[in-house]
């Protein structure tokens, strides 16, 4: 029996199913979405983000802990990809699904939880941290977890996951998602 808590939310399954059809591979897995669903919750009255909605499941957990008071916006490159995700947040308009570069989130920011799994991770790192609003939280996934420090990947040190995880302006730490899978989750300092 799935306890309650364990659930997944009926948009999550709504969002994985548009990933389906649109043959889309991408999604977040629900170890993390599980982690959106509760960084939400904890910011009841802010404003939430996300770099790289896909189809939307990843928007679909970040929803599932938004609070009465909270907006969450989203952008997606990939037009088709973002019309089917809008839909399937069309009756909340809480929600706003963008199309284009993520740098559009600009104009919304700063944020209290930001989700960015697209755009900004790689390219601009520190203008990613800017968009974050003092106490705001930044999720960033897709790691492979590192027994060493400075963290490596491919036998290198993995600059990318070391600017987070030591940037002046963040308290950060890695967390295992899966043993094959880590996120980094940054606050940014006050």
């Amino acid at each position: 029996m799935i306890m309650e808590e364990r659930a997944v939310p009926p948009r999550v399954v709504a969002a994985e199913r548009v990933a389906s059809e649109a043959g889309f591979k991408k999604s977040c897995i629900p170890e993390v979405g599980r982690l959106l669903r509760l960084a939400a919750a904890a910011k009841p009255h802010g404003i939430i983000a996300e770099s790289g909605t896909g189809s939307g499941v990843g928007t679909a957990w970040l929803h599932s802990g938004l609070g009465a008071g909270a907006r969450l916006v989203t952008v997606e490159r990939d037009q088709e990809l973002a019309r089917r995700a809008a839909n399937v947040f069309a009756d909340d308009k809480r929600v706003s699904v963008l199309t284009g570069d993520w740098r559009l989130l600009e104009h919304h920011a700063p944020f209290d939880v930001f989700f960015c799994d697209g755009g900004g991770k790689r390219d601009d790192p520190q203008g990613v941290v800017e968009l974050l609003a003092p106490g705001g939280l930044l999720i960033l996934d897709d790691f492979t977890p590192s027994p060493y420090w400075p963290p490596r990947f491919s036998g290198e040190v993995d600059e990318l996951r070391l600017f987070y995880l030591t940037h002046p302006a963040l308290d950060a730490t890695e967390i295992l998602t899966t043993p094959a899978s880590s996120a980094v989750v940054a606050a940014r300092r006050l």
